[in-house]
């Protein structure tokens, strides 16, 4: 039986991942934590540097792969796009794809608090991981690695994350076009107090554009301007 503190090799991660790296002091201080370095003295740098860079690194790569991918879509969706694949859980869930938790250098107290599984470390190992592929590779071996994650989650991720705030959307498309802010009035309110139902319509001036309901004026102001951005061809209809 394994050793829950024994971590997997770093030799075995890249070939288990097909890597490029023959560095291996470099793979092994990506998957260096600081509470490590805390308690093996000849443990010589943990993995924030690698962090650092791996982030900057991420930025460029999913932005790159987003303009090639979607010719079509304007710079506020792919801004929203990007934020979404780089976001904490989302680096930590390609963590978890590739279970890189278990190649992880952790102290002993951080491995007892569940630390191969916390989103926050397995972002930053998963960061930290992408900066020592750059330095090892460039970003040929990073875009190498990085596309056939993305491909794995980017329509759940565009379908979950794009229409999020669609009042922050329809409010960029009014601006953009030259018109003033949108505002919303309520049209119609229902049903007894444990059970409210709001109907919300926006308008820009005197014109309503769209029409929503919901439980509160909130998601009706939303569901209000998600209808508005359909009528005006910016989101599909789902």
């Amino acid at each position: 039986m394994t050793d829950v503190f024994t971590s997997e090799a770093p030799e075995h991660l890249a070939q288990r991942l097909n890597l490029p790296f023959k560095d291996y002091f470099l793979l092994s201080r990506a998957l260096t934590h600081r509470s490590y370095l805390n308690e093996n003295k000849d443990a010589i740098e943990d993995n924030e540097r690698l962090e650092f860079l791996g982030d900057a690194v991420l930025d460029f790569i999913v932005a790159d792969w987003l303009y090639n991918h979607y010719p079509e879509k304007p710079e506020g969706d792919l801004t929203r796009l990007r934020a979404a694949l780089v976001h904490t859980d989302q680096l930590a869930e390609f963590a978890k794809m590739i279970d890189l938790g278990q190649a992880l250098r952790l102290g002993h107290g951080e491995i007892q608090a569940g630390g191969r599984e916390r989103n926050t470390l397995l972002c930053d190992a998963f960061e930290a991981l992408i900066g020592a592929l750059y330095l090892e590779g460039g970003i040929r071996a990073v875009d190498a690695f990085m596309v056939p994650l993305l491909i794995r989650v980017v329509d759940e991720i565009f379908q979950n994350h794009m229409d999020d705030d669609t009042k922050s959307r329809f409010q960029e498309w009014a601006q953009g076009n030259g018109y003033s802010s949108p505002r919303y009035v309520l049209v119609e309110e229902s049903g007894p107090d444990h059970a409210k139902l709001f109907e919300m319509e926006v308008r820009i001036g005197k014109t309503p554009y769209g029409r929503g309901t919901g439980t509160s004026k909130q998601s009706a102001e939303k569901a209000a301007a998600k209808e508005a951005l359909i009528k005006l061809g910016v989101l599909e209809r789902r």
